[in-house]
Formats: structure tokens, sequence, C-alpha cells
């Protein structure tokens, strides 16, 4: 695997905001594999365990704790650092906390974002910005298409808004900047992630591990949701491919970008959890029929951009993506002689060797 990714992170100094949760961490280590020099700059690590902690990666890169809010402190460690590309996913990830928290979420997802870009825009070592949204920054109209990154953003609830306001906000920078200074910067769309390590509050996967943990049935809000569902790291082998060929070219990628599974994968939340079930051999169902706030029930992403212009195509489907996540709490929690760094990393050079063998990505 010497030409994965074109070598192009060896050495690279690379700055992740949000680098102690879920998706930062799994980050943090595929880079440091790739030999980059990895510097991370978050809060502390979102829930207990974490994945952050227990792979112990403050340790193994330099770790900053802090807030992307407070652009003073984020501006210093742009200074010290000097880094090379950014990876923006610091944000306030949860749809359910956006309406309880409205102003938390709008202060870190939107100003959070716009400190980053102020910052990046000003720091002469930087040549390229990942900025990380969601699928759900687009208007959502409920229809059975894939949404395209032309079609326009919008967003019911708080969460959702925030990070269409985001999307508005990297394409003026940049318009406005980025591009005279020949800085390349793109913003990138995931759907629903899932994978070993999350343990957040409000999401489907590790609300299950948790009632396998705790033998109890899992509660579910709305079995027939529909979600663009997938492994974590395929959305991340898209980040980190698209941030490859930015550092090659810095004009020819700045753009918005699907990173989302094939259209058979894309599932209800019973199906999801059915699978989840037949994976760990264990678990029961039962539907919370109480009121609650307003979420999308259908939403899936058209991935025709990244396949034509990037060469990048998913390499798992879901029940791959779900087996590799259940196994990887099954690790976790029953066989403590593993060592789950090593494990994780294991998971990552599994998916690199399967996306070399399909010959499907990185390469143009």
């Amino acid at each position: 695997m010497s030409n994965l990714f074109n070598n192009i992170y060896q050495g690279k100094r690379v700055l992740i905001t949000g680098h102690t949760g879920f998706k930062g961490a799994w980050l943090s280590l595929w880079l440091q594999k790739l030999g980059a020099k990895v510097i991370g700059y978050a809060l502390e690590p979102p829930t207990e365990p974490s994945l952050f902690k227990i792979c112990k990666l403050e340790e193994k890169i330099t770790s900053i704790i802090g807030d992307i809010r407070d652009e003073g402190k984020l501006r210093q460690v742009f200074k010290e650092y000097k880094p090379d590309i950014v990876f923006h996913l610091a944000a306030q990830p949860l749809v359910r906390f956006s309406y309880r928290e409205p102003k938390e979420t709008y202060e870190i997802n939107i100003m959070g974002t716009v400190n980053v870009l102020e910052v990046a825009k000003n720091t002469d070592s930087v040549k390229s910005v990942i900025i990380i949204t969601t699928d759900k920054c687009y208007e959502n109209k409920e229809w059975a298409y894939g949404y395209r990154e032309t079609d326009s953003m919008g967003g019911y609830d708080p969460y959702s808004c925030s990070k269409s306001c985001v999307e508005l906000i990297v394409s003026s920078y940049r318009n406005s900047f980025f591009n005279e200074r020949g800085i390349a910067l793109s913003s990138v769309r995931a759907g629903n992630v899932i994978g070993g390590g999350d343990w957040a509050e409000d999401r489907l996967i590790p609300d299950f591990v948790r009632s396998i943990i705790e033998n109890k049935s899992i509660f579910i809000r709305n079995p027939l949701a529909i979600r663009p569902w997938q492994h974590v790291l395929e959305p991340l082998s898209g980040y980190l491919w698209l941030g490859a060929l930015m550092l090659e070219d810095k004009y020819k990628y700045n753009s918005g970008w699907n990173f989302g599974p094939k259209d058979s994968d894309i599932l209800n939340v019973e199906k999801i959890l059915e699978l989840a079930i037949e994976s760990w051999g264990k678990g029961s169902i039962e539907v919370d029929k109480s009121e609650q706030p307003h979420e999308a029930n259908f939403l899936k992403l058209d991935i025709s951009k990244v396949a034509s212009y990037l060469k990048w195509y998913p390499v798992y489907d879901i029940n791959k993506s779900i087996h590799k996540t259940i196994q990887w709490y099954k690790t976790y929690y029953e066989n403590k002689n593993e060592d789950i760094y090593e494990y994780t990393l294991k998971q990552i050079q599994h998916y690199e060797k399967e996306a070399q063998i399909q010959s499907l990505m990185w390469s143009e």
C-alpha cells in the first residue's frame, strides 16, 4: 500500500479540529498511520468511554484542548504548528440536542467554522482546508432521489440549519478570500456514519450497544426512517483522497462533495437494527411511541459527482459495515486481551486492502 493517497500525507502537518470525537479520532489514527504529523484541537472527549481515550491518542499525536469559539487560542495553534492542511470536524453534531440548545449549536457550528476559516486564510503555511458538514445540510423535500451538490441548502431543525449556513459561508469564503490567496477550500457531506468507538447519545448503533450491555431492549423513535448508512472509514477515505488531490491541485477540486453509500445500502432504522442483532447474536427492539421532535423521514445522497471526478466509490456494503462495527464493540467489551488501538488499526488496514483489491478508488 505504499502508493496510498499518493503518499502525500507522509511528513505533512495536518491539523484536525474535533480530534477527540468519534470521526476525528478515527481520522487521527489513519493519518498517523500514513505518516502525517497530526495536530488535534478540540474540547475534551464528549463521551465516556471514548475512542480517543481508549486508544491513548493523546500520547500519539499533538493534542491541544481548546474551543473553536476561542479564535485567539486557535490562532496561536496555527501560528505555532504551521499546518499544511486542515480538516475541520469540530461541531455540535446532534439534532435532538440542537432543539434543547439552539444558540449553542449555532455558535459552535457557524461561528466556530468562521473562526477556523479566518485563521486558516491568514496562515501562510496552509495549502488546503476541508470543512466537514453533513447530509442534513440540504433542504429536505422527502423525495426518493438522492440530493446532489447543486441542490438547495436548508434545514428544519437548528442543527441542520446551522450546517446549511456553514455551506454558504464556505462558498463565500472560497470566492471572497481563498481562491485569490491560492488556498484550496472544499466542503464534504457524509451520510449516517457507523463504526466502533462511538458512544454518543441519540445515535442508533451506540444506543443499540448500550441496550446490549445493559441487557435491555432498544427503543427506536422512527423505525421506518431511511438514512444513507455507511462505515466511518468510507467518508474518511473520501476526505483523505480529496485532501490529497487538493494538495496537488489547489483550484480543481474546490467545491462541495457528497460521500455516501450505494443506493442498495440505504435502509430504514428497523432493518439496520435487525442486521446489528443478527451480527451480535442477541438483542430486541421496541418502538418509542411518545411524541418526538421533527426529523426527516427519508434522506439519500447522490454520489455520482465523486464517482466521476474523484474516482471514489464505496468499498463496504451495509452488511460488512454493520459486521465490522459490531465486531469492534464485541472485541472491546468481550475480549479484554485485545489491544483496541491495534485492533482499530487492523480495521483500517483491512479497509485499505479491500479498496485496493476492488481497484475502485485512490486512482486518477
